[in-house]
């Protein structure tokens, strides 16, 4: 038997019984679905951090103390602002190097009010990280130096408390204290959770008095180019230990973070997509208990062929094409769901989702994969079918 008559007989087998196959391939169809949105779900969280990542600037070293570990509890820093003017002339350039202490406090503008994240920084800020501003200046020298009450909002703070006036020199209330609006930056989105517009940036120095801490977060280095990296962060972090012998420091890089933060993703990712994948298997089991029902049920055309003519090669083939067919077409409706789905959770939802070819080549090659596996066992069954035996059957 020809594999083109194989293959039609195959088709119109599942035609006669379109609901049987239909319900047959419904576990195929589940399995690839679910693989191809997790698998897309986690891509589009991956992309979306290596932008956030990437998104804050270029050839930044992040000096924190302590051993920075995914999911590890931070260290209490005893950094302050002599260090930092130690760090700037182990760097060379003062410049390179800006400062962060950070507090979460409420901002009241007359009756309006909004939660906001205190930054205390220092000048240097804007030539390392990327804030671009949409109004007014940032702070100065003279700004740090003299503790001005001075701030940059975050653009949803001005939205909030100020609406459509402008609000560069005007005043907003924290922790009882008046400060006047320097600047208000351009809308940046979130990082890592961290929702960046609801920020509100103020000399560091007057953090300090504001929120009674001597101390700071960290410090964030900027290098002048990727083969500048990883020798400064090692001189940094050498000269903070020669400082406080026996005290942990981490000098964390961009490529560090999205190699940590990326490897968790991927992992979850495959985990999940691994659970979606044993209800690949259940379809399997499905598909090959079927194909065991079809053999019975069809046990004197078996017969009946191979009286014929047909050879066991003949009747291995049309079985196992037909358990192929099964799976292939419910991976095809799979895939065409996953990817549908996928796409509505990018489109709907705030879960990002990327899809991408090699998932989609991987789920259904998997699926055909399931189909070859538990169709050969009905196959062989059909193929060794002695005929007389099998034109006997009721």
């Amino acid at each position: 038997m020809r594999a083109r008559e194989a293959f039609g007989m195959a088709l119109e087998a599942l035609r006669v019984n379109r609901m049987r196959s239909l319900l047959t391939m419904l576990g195929v169809i589940i399995g690839v679905l679910s693989v191809v949105i997790l698998v897309s779900v986690g891509t589009g969280a991956k992309d979306t951090v290596e932008r956030e990542i990437s998104g804050l600037g270029s050839n930044i070293i992040l000096i924190v103390p302590g051993r920075l570990n995914v999911g590890a509890a931070p260290t209490q820093s005893r950094l302050d602002l002599t260090d930092v003017a130690y760090v700037r002339r182990v760097v060379g350039d003062p410049g390179k190097v800006t400062v962060s202490l950070q507090s979460g406090e409420t901002v009241r503008v007359g009756r309006a009010e909004v939660f906001s994240t205190i930054v205390g920084t220092d000048e240097n800020l804007p030539k390392i990280f990327a804030r671009p501003l949409d109004k007014g200046r940032y702070l100065s020298e003279t700004d740090v130096d003299t503790r001005r009450r001075v701030t940059v909002l975050g653009s949803e703070v001005a939205n909030k408390l100020f609406g459509d006036i402008d609000p560069i020199g005007r005043q907003v209330s924290i922790s009882g204290a008046r400060f006047r609006v320097v600047g208000v930056y351009a809308q940046l989105g979130s990082a890592f959770g961290v929702a960046r517009d609801q920020e509100i940036h103020m000399p560091v120095t007057t953090a300090q008095r504001l929120l009674g801490i001597p101390r700071i977060n960290g410090m964030a280095v900027g290098a002048s180019g990727p083969d500048e990296i990883e020798p400064l962060q090692q001189k940094v972090v050498d000269a903070l230990v020669d400082r406080y012998p026996g005290e942990h420091f981490s000098a964390v890089t961009q490529t560090q973070l999205l190699g940590t933060i990326g490897t968790v993703i991927s992992m979850l990712t495959g985990v999940l997509a691994a659970i979606a994948g044993i209800s690949l298997l259940v379809g399997g089991v499905g598909v090959s208990n079927i194909m065991l029902v079809s053999v019975r049920e069809r046990t004197r055309e078996i017969g009946l062929r191979k009286a014929l003519g047909a050879r066991q090669g003949d009747i291995l083939r049309q079985f196992l094409i037909e358990a192929v067919l099964l799976t292939t077409i419910g991976g095809l409706i799979g895939i065409a769901l996953g990817v549908g789905g996928a796409l509505a959770i990018a489109t709907f939802t705030p879960v990002p989702a990327s899809i991408t070819w090699w998932s989609v080549a991987l789920a259904f090659g998997v699926s055909a994969a399931v189909g070859v596996f538990f169709g050969v066992a009905p196959a062989r069954r059909a193929g060794k079918l002695d005929p007389v035996v099998a034109l006997r059957a009721e």
